[in-house]
């Protein structure tokens, strides 16, 4: 491949994407986006998912290093790592 990306750049990135192309990832990208920070038990009561679930997923983008999380005593609050990866979402709106 002819380019001018690094090899270890396009792994992280086409893993990242990977990682937002689930439908319930998409649209906790884009709610964490409009709300700014949220627990667990938010996200599931707001996504009509299982808390599981919502766990789940959000292991899935904090491995990934789209969400991040701060804990306050025992509760844990995501938010996204950075806006901009909002902006995959909005790419893809009609």
């Amino acid at each position: 491949m002819n380019s001018c990306f690094d090899i270890d750049f396009l792994e992280d990135v086409t893993e990242k994407l990977k990682a937002v192309a689930h439908p319930v990832r998409f649209v906790m990208v884009d709610l964490l986006y409009k709300e700014n920070q949220l627990s667990v038990t938010e996200i599931h009561e707001k996504l009509d998912i299982e808390q599981a679930v919502a766990s789940h997923h959000l292991r899935i983008l904090k491995n990934q290093n789209i969400v991040k999380v701060n804990r306050d005593g025992k509760n844990s609050y995501y938010s996204l790592a950075k806006e901009n990866f909002h902006q995959i979402v909005t790419a893809m709106l009609p």
